[in-house]
């Protein structure tokens, strides 16, 4: 599913995942035909290791709404953290719930901040609805080995 036509559809979306509140939902551009999205960039060299220690070499780095990080991929999972950021990076993509994006694609992250389960150290997963992809999975980011 293509989300690329601007931030009223994110915010629509978002909003109706109930994962983030009012505050957090961008906010569309005052004249929506100067809006551009900034396409994800893949990103070799850049390496992260999450808390078990897995580790990648690459990432992807995308725009994204504020909002939750959830442990496991799916809307009851407790939120270990919060992405305040709105280009972040993502290392791998695994099934879970359907969500309002109109899939079951959740990308894992590290959040910006920890608000639970410090031990997690803020790793977990953002639903496909919450980044500006062309298309979900993003072509060239590999699947989550455990998932």
């Amino acid at each position: 599913m293509e989300r690329r036509s601007g931030g009223a559809l994110l915010a629509t979306a978002v909003a109706a995942t109930g994962l983030v509140g009012a505050a957090a939902v961008p906010t569309p551009a005052a004249d929506t035909a100067t809006a551009t999205t900034t396409a994800c960039v893949m990103r070799e060299g850049s390496a992260h290791t999450d808390w078990t220690g897995m580790s990648w070499d690459a990432d992807i780095l995308c725009d994204n709404a504020q909002g939750d990080v959830r442990l496991q991929s799916f809307t009851s999972s407790p939120v270990v953290g919060r992405m305040v950021t709105t280009r972040s990076w993502f290392v791998c993509w695994k099934v879970g719930d359907q969500h309002a994006g109109g899939n079951n694609i959740w990308y894992y992250t590290q959040a910006d901040e920890v608000v639970s389960r410090p031990t997690a150290k803020g790793w977990g997963y953002m639903p496909a609805v919450m980044l500006e992809t062309p298309q979900d999975p993003v072509p060239g980011l590999p699947k989550c080995s455990w998932g």
